[in-house]
């Protein structure tokens, strides 16, 4: 057997991309790749630049809101500097999940002894059957709503439907001016691929709405190196309005009969191509609209990928498209 050594010409290239705004980026990382600043008074964030996580000290620990593997030990790093600095215990009480997915709670193990492990009763349901040791299911879990008091701080945690998953809950810290919600809104870029791999669709694009309706002025976002604001999400709302009402006028104008015919017996590949042509159509006026205003936009997989789910939401979802 024969191998090939790699080098720079034969490694993939990255293509010549838009510039990304300057808007879209956060704070340096320090030395050990992370950064942790205040978010209001004792609530604070972490992020690598890609995941975020948040942490609130109090007289008798620390919460901790999530725990992605990609932050991993620099998250107990934060923890403890910040502790240190405000004089409190480091000794992480309690674990609340916003959902069950690994990117965002693969960490969780690294924090045991008697941590109080908080989640969805959904987000039990599925670590159960995950069965995976780096994420230990809720002890405790709630339906609808669950406040969480510890050392006279409050946290409001609720469950307003499916959207990015199943068990995705809204954090709102009323006493911090700050409300998390996961995977939905990328401050400053497009979603990636299948609209943040979101698997409620219309949950999904109702989200945004439904965390503007709560009183905030710090949003945790879980990914990428900023917080958001309210602009932020109006401007999400904008790029998946276009897509929604870019897909409608595509599934309307495409006739399908020639992919199908075209297609003979391969009755796929007539599905394809007309599925194809009509995301196509959808999303070239999306991509070149966004390109420069959010970052990745000119990804067009991205862009294709997230229009293809929302049209076929429309489709099977709404009923828009398909002949009765």
């Amino acid at each position: 057997m024969t191998t090939t050594a790699s080098s720079p010409d034969s490694a993939a290239r990255v293509p010549d991309y838009a510039p990304i705004p300057r808007s879209a980026l956060g704070p340096a990382l320090n030395d050990q790749r992370y950064y942790v600043g205040r978010v209001e008074r004792n609530l604070y964030w972490v992020t690598d630049g890609v995941y975020q996580s948040a942490f609130m000290t109090t007289r008798d620990g620390v919460v901790l809101f999530d725990a992605p593997p990609s932050i991993g030990p620099n998250l107990r790093r934060a923890v403890d500097e910040i502790a240190a600095a405000n004089g409190v215990p480091a000794t992480v009480t309690h674990l609340v999940y916003s959902h069950h997915h690994a990117d965002h709670a693969g960490a969780a193990s690294q924090f045991s002894g008697d941590v109080v492990r908080i989640g969805h009763e959904e987000t039990r349901r599925l670590l159960l059957r995950d069965d995976d040791p780096a994420r230990p299911a809720p002890e405790v879990t709630f339906a609808d709503r669950y406040t969480l008091e510890v050392a006279g701080e409050r946290v409001e945690l609720a469950w307003h439907g499916p959207n990015h998953s199943p068990d995705n809950i809204y954090i709102h810290f009323p006493g911090h001016d700050t409300l998390m919600l996961i995977d939905v809104v990328n401050a400053g870029w497009v979603p990636i691929y299948n609209a943040n791999l979101s698997e409620d669709i219309p949950g999904y694009i109702a989200a945004p709405a439904t965390a503007q309706s709560y009183p905030w002025t710090h949003f945790i976002i879980g990914h990428l190196g900023r917080l958001a604001t309210r602009d932020d999400v109006a401007v999400h709302q904008s790029y998946i309005a276009d897509i929604e009402a870019s897909a409608r006028e595509a599934l309307a104008a495409i006739d399908p009969l020639p992919s199908y015919m075209a297609a003979g017996e391969n009755f796929w590949a007539g599905v394809k191509a007309h599925l194809d042509t009509v995301t196509e159509t959808a999303a070239a006026p999306v991509v070149a609209k966004y390109t420069g205003v959010l970052a990745a936009a000119d990804v067009e997989e991205f862009t294709y990928t997230t229009t293809f789910q929302i049209m076929q939401s429309l489709r099977l979802d709404s009923g828009t498209g398909v002949d009765r």
